[in-house]
C-alpha cells in the first residue's frame, strides 16, 4: 500500500515470512493518511496469527483504517503527536511516607500534613483515590500516570506555580467543581489539567514516588520534621522524603 499527498510517502509491505515492513520516502502525504497508517499499525498489534493470504492482510488493513481509532491528537501546524491520558481504574488507599508518617488533612488550610499517628488516631489518615491512566499508542517511560484525589471530596492534589511569578512548583489541594474535572476520564497534554497528573514509579514492590507530569523532576515530598505540609521538591533534594507506601488498598 502506497500513500501519498503533502508530507512524505509511506509504504506498508506485507511479507508472509518476514511480517510487516515500513518504508518511508521523501515524497509527501497528508496528515490524514499518516493517521490512517498509525491506526492500521495499532490494530496489527492485536493480530496473533501470521497465516493470512496477501488478500486477507490487505482487507485487515483496510477494515481497520475505516473502523479504528487511536487516542493520539495531531497538531496540523507542527505535526507533533500530543498525548491523551485515559483513566483505567481507581484504587482507594491511605499513604505513608518513608518515615511512616501518615498523610492527614490540615484543619482550616488547603494542605496535607505528614503526621506520625499513634494509638487510636489512625482514622485521621485521609483516604486517597488513586486513579490510574494509560497513554494509548505511547509508552510512558517515566512511570504510570495517576491522579490523586481526597476520598469523598472534590479535592485533588495538583502541582502548580503562582501565575505571573518565577516561583518553584508547589503542591496544593484544589477543589474541582466543573463536571469534567469531577470525573476526569481523559486528560490531554497542554489542556490545562496536567497539574493533576503525576508519574507513579514503584520499586521493590511497595516503594512509590510521584513525579509531576507538568513539572518534570519535581516530586511529592514530606519534611523529615513532624506535622509539616506535604509539598514538592526537586529530584536532587535529599533533605526531604520522596518515597511513599500505600496502605489498605482496595479497588473502587
Amino acid at each position: 500500500i502506497a500513500l501519498s499527498g503533502s508530507f512524505s510517502m509511506t509504504f506498508l509491505w506485507c511479507d508472509l515470512h518476514k511480517g510487516l515492513r515500513i518504508e518511508i520516502s521523501e515524497q509527501p502525504h497528508t496528515m490524514r493518511q499518516v493517521t490512517n497508517i498509525i491506526i492500521a499499525l495499532q490494530k496489527f498489534k492485536q493480530v496473533r496469527s501470521t497465516e493470512f493470504t496477501d488478500h486477507e492482510l490487505f482487507n485487515i488493513i483496510i477494515e481497520n483504517i475505516v473502523e479504528g481509532a487511536v487516542n493520539l491528537c495531531f497538531s496540523a501546524l507542527t505535526s507533533v503527536i500530543h498525548i491523551i491520558y485515559a483513566t483505567t481504574g481507581v484504587i482507594q488507599c491511605t499513604v505513608c511516607d518513608g518515615l511512616k508518617k501518615s498523610l492527614v488533612q490540615s484543619q482550616g488550610t488547603p494542605n496535607l500534613l505528614a503526621v506520625t499517628l499513634r494509638g487510636g488516631n489512625s482514622n485521621r489518615s485521609v483516604g486517597i483515590n488513586l486513579s490510574t491512566y494509560t497513554t494509548p499508542g505511547c509508552k510512558a517511560t517515566n512511570g504510570q500516570p495517576i491522579c490523586l484525589k481526597i476520598a469523598q471530596s472534590n479535592l485533588y492534589l495538583a502541582c502548580t506555580k503562582e501565575s505571573g511569578t518565577s516561583s518553584q512548583p508547589h503542591l496544593i489541594l484544589e477543589a474541582c467543581t466543573h463536571d469534567h474535572l469531577r470525573k476526569p476520564t481523559t486528560i490531554e497534554e497542554n489542556d490545562g489539567m496536567e497539574r493533576f497528573l503525576f508519574f507513579r514509579k514503584v520499586t521493590g514492590g511497595s516503594i512509590n514516588t510521584f513525579e509531576s507530569v507538568k513539572y518534570p523532576h519535581w516530586f511529592i515530598s514530606t519534611s523529615k520534621n513532624e506535622s509539616m505540609p506535604v509539598d514538592m521538591c526537586v529530584e536532587e533534594d535529599t533533605s526531604r522524603q520522596k518515597i511513599f507506601t500505600l496502605q489498605d488498598q482496595k479497588v473502587i
